[in-house]
């Protein structure tokens, strides 16, 4: 297994030939889908533009959907909530589609939905991304993250490496052996500095001084923590991400059927 990381979704080669993509974007994109997709969503919908979230959701039923809008860390119009993972509540979310338009995360997800396999990471499920991979084996791995507006992002590069990590203690590989660009070498690097105090980096992060600014301490908190939730989000078609364990049959092994693109 190579694993390959690519700091945003504009560094990111097209098309995507890797065998699965990983999409991670801490603050807050994918750790909010894992969160929703954990305590009972039906699905989340990703779209990178509001207006096709705006219509596609209003096909649903309203007590069947929520939607989450999110631009420069605050909350869209229209949307029942912006992007903090602390909104998703079983209340809210049991059995409901999530409709989800983000910054920089939904984009990310965007570039790499062609791949045969799509997951969501965040530090929050790490472990549950490196239990899949161990268990399936992808030749060729990309990780793509978001950054914020086309600029390296220090929570999503730490994310990437706490995957790396926990790879090569799963695997018993070096990181020679995983490595297949620099990128991964440096994610590395970052988490194995940070990994005592990832709250800290956040605190660093610019992305993390934004957030502070608009007051949101308790998701730094939340995003911070590593392997608290066991979800791993995985995309069942084009822009729609389930929880691995409402499959009937691994992903690894169906087609991926094409849908409203977000």
């Amino acid at each position: 297994m190579k694993l390959f990381v690519y700091h945003t979704p504009e560094l990111t080669p097209s098309p995507c030939t890797a065998d699965c993509a990983i999409a991670i974007d801490v603050l807050r994109a994918t750790t909010t889908i894992a969160t929703a997709l954990g305590v009972g969503a039906e699905a989340v919908q990703v779209f990178s533009d509001l207006n096709r979230l705006m219509q596609t959701s209003a096909e649903w039923d309203p007590a069947k959907r929520l939607r989450a809008g999110e631009r420069g860390g605050s909350k869209v119009e229209g949307c029942d909530f912006g992007n903090s993972p602390l909104d998703c509540t079983p209340q809210l979310m049991q059995g409901r589609r999530l409709f989800i338009s983000t910054t920089n995360g939904t984009r990310a997800l965007q570039k790499i939905e062609q791949c045969p396999t799509v997951l969501a990471a965040a530090l929050i499920n790490r472990h549950a991304v490196v239990n899949y991979l161990v268990e399936t084996q992808p030749e060729t791995v990309w990780i793509t993250g978001a950054g914020w507006e086309g600029s390296f992002a220090l929570e999503d590069t730490v994310c990437a490496g706490a995957i790396a990590v926990g790879l090569m203690e799963k695997l018993g590989c070096t990181l020679d052996e995983l490595a297949g660009n620099d990128e991964l070498v440096g994610a590395v690097s970052l988490y194995q500095q940070w990994k005592d105090n990832l709250l800290g980096l956040f605190h660093l992060a610019s992305h993390g001084q934004r957030l502070l600014r608009l007051e949101c301490h308790a998701d730094l908190q939340y995003c911070s923590a590593l392997d608290t939730l066991d979800v791993l989000p995985i995309q069942r078609e084009v822009g729609v991400l389930v929880n691995q364990s409402t499959l009937v049959a691994p992903v690894a092994a169906r087609s991926v059927v094409s849908a409203q693109s977000a």
